[in-house]
């Protein structure tokens, strides 16, 4: 029997890598004779990297940039696939939530700049192509900062650069290209298909997870509908209405505008780059899973993607998650055959991530009873 183990993290408890190991290891504990492949999954959020670094022949290249916040400095890098000249640029490592303290979120004030250098940094390496993730930002510049890094200058009605952050937006009145650019092509991990404005915009959605108030999210708002206008005239490209332009704070539509960015299908992509799809065309089972298992994951996450491959080769899906959110009819539904939730309503949340390492073992454990003979 062959069993490929592809889950994503379980948010704040254990990185997908961990999450895989331990239902390795405690299904090769209860049957040593298995063919068991890990491949740790990320749907372009908060630990693509290494996901993709667990399963591909990769190197870690270090690289200090400016944090979400000007006058910080972070310990950042991106991974670099020897074998194929890809390089995956994880803004989250430059630009993420996860740098700052709740009491210094504020996206009028933070910039995707960090993001910028290390998409130069990985440039430099001679790379074909970059993967860039974007979830987990704690910005709503719409890229402006990641162009700046890259040569790109904003003026102000006086002719003076405009300054970081999503505050700066609407001084915006002239976009200068560099003299040069040289970037290779550039695909961005999308799953989620929010506009760059409007009420499903990413000031209006995302801004208030990243500190911004009603009164912040206004000026975000009128900001990147500002750099779209300008965008639109000076440089003859719509941002503000393609599908996913608003995600990383619509740090999506400025890789389209500045960087000749494509917009991809982040899972999709991780599942053919980890080589996922190919393990999977002979495998009895798939076990996937995430932290919670409901209506989010049967959207462009971890979950559903890999359902979706593992239709193609007949392979039997078990989702195993910190909580089962949805029916066995709406799972059953998508063609999954076993969902193990590691907790219920009745277990306080603390203790479950506590333990989730435990009960992650004991889920493995669950599934080899009732499926292996």
């Amino acid at each position: 029997m062959k069993i490929i183990v592809a889950t994503d993290s379980f948010k704040s408890s254990i990185s997908a890598l961990s999450a895989c190991k331990i239902i390795r290891d405690t299904l090769l504990s209860i049957n040593p004779e298995l063919t068991i492949v890990s491949i740790p999954m990320a749907d372009g959020g908060e630990g693509t990297a290494e996901a993709m670094m667990a399963t591909r022949r990769g190197k870690w290249i270090k690289v200090q940039t400016m944090s979400p916040l000007p006058e910080m400095k972070v310990k950042a890098g991106f991974a670099l696939f020897l074998d194929t000249k890809v390089a995956l640029v994880e803004m989250a490592k430059a630009s993420g939530l996860e740098l700052l303290s709740p009491k210094q979120f504020n996206p009028l004030k933070t910039t995707t700049f960090g993001t910028g250098q290390l998409i130069r940094a990985a440039a430099n390496y001679g790379t074909d192509k970059i993967l860039l993730a974007v979830g987990g930002s704690a910005t709503v510049d719409g890229g402006v900062g990641a162009a700046q890094a890259l040569g790109w200058k904003f003026l102000d009605s006086n002719g003076k650069e405009v300054g970081f952050g999503g505050g700066q937006l609407e001084d915006i009145a002239q976009i200068i290209r560099p003299g040069k650019i040289d970037l290779p092509e550039i695909q961005v991990l999308c799953d989620v298909d929010n506009p760059l404005v409007g009420k499903d915009g990413a000031a209006m959605v995302f801004g208030p997870q990243k500190g911004a108030t009603p009164k912040m999210v206004e000026q975000l708002e009128a900001g990147l509908n500002h750099l779209a206008e300008v965008v639109k005239q000076q440089l003859g490209i719509e941002i503000d209405k393609i599908p996913g332009s608003g995600a990383a704070g619509g740090l999506s539509a400025g890789a389209i505008a500045f960087m000749g960015a494509k917009l991809v299908s982040g899972v999709e992509t991780i599942i053919r780059e980890s080589g996922l799809a190919k393990e999977i065309s002979d495998a009895d089972w798939v076990i996937t899973g995430e932290g919670r298992f409901d209506s989010q994951s049967l959207r462009g996450k971890v979950v559903s993607g890999v359902t979706k491959a593992a239709k193609l080769s007949r392979a039997k899906v078990c989702v195993i998650a910190g909580r089962v959110d949805l029916s066995e009819k709406q799972w059953r539904d998508l063609g999954i055959t076993d969902a193990i939730g590691l907790s219920d309503k009745t277990m306080n949340l603390n203790y479950a991530i506590a333990n989730t390492k435990s009960l992650l073992a004991d889920a493995a454990r669950k599934f080899a009873q009732l499926h292996f003979k």
